[in-house]
């Protein structure tokens, strides 16, 4: 018999640590499956064993109650007291606010794998329509050499960093992919994904291009 015991009353929802894991990486393993599915709701849903089965796909619930607990203790997911519903408006409404949160001084975009950016927090036009050129200029050399950084260096960050003398980054370049659509979030000084805002951003941004994918 199964040593797990599932929490009443609760509903699932990535923490901020699960959204990054999620939206970083191409691969496709059982935790980031769940997570990208989770992100795909239209609210969160309750914890029950016939939800994780239904959201994982399986009918072994011993297994469903393994991947829930790995998850668990790689701080992917948490159980929240009150249900809450996915972000309600368009990304143009929703994006730069929620963009402003995660970084320290405000000064944060995001942008797509063609060089134009979605929204703008901070940065004045021309300087944000340079930025997002870089961006995908810069997804396009993760996409031919993070393989080769992990494989050869054991490098396994996503994330990419202009620095100055002392090494401290001064922008920095974080590619998100949402479904198959690849974005790139540049940061002037330091980011703060650890912010419930990140999970909303990575929320809205998967309802939007990652919907009814698994």
């Amino acid at each position: 018999m199964s040593g797990y015991r599932l929490a009443d009353g609760l509903y699932l929802y990535p923490t901020p640590a699960g959204a990054y894991y999620a939206a970083s990486s191409k691969e496709n393993d059982k935790p980031r499956q769940f997570i990208r599915t989770l992100f795909q709701q239209s609210e969160t849903p309750e914890l029950s064993v016939e939800q994780l089965q239904q959201l994982t796909g399986g009918n072994d619930s011993e297994k469903c109650l393994e991947l829930l607990y790995h998850c668990q203790k790689l701080g992917l997911v948490q159980g929240l007291d009150t249900k809450i519903e996915s972000p309600a408006g368009t990304l143009e409404q929703l994006l730069p606010t929620l963009l402003s949160k995660i970084s320290e001084n405000g000064k944060v975009l995001l942008a797509d794998n063609q060089g134009f950016y979605l929204a703008n927090h901070g940065f004045a036009h021309e300087v944000a329509e340079e930025l997002s050129a870089l961006c995908a200029e810069i997804a396009i050399i993760h996409e031919r050499r993070s393989g080769l950084l992990l494989n050869n260096l054991g490098i396994g960050s996503h994330a990419w960093a202009i620095v100055n003398a002392g090494g401290n980054s001064q922008v920095g370049f974080w590619p998100l992919l949402i479904g198959s659509t690849r974005f790139v979030i540049a940061i002037l000084g330091v980011p703060h994904f650890n912010q419930p805002e990140f999970v909303e951003l990575v929320w809205a941004l998967s309802r939007r291009y990652a919907a009814n994918r698994k």
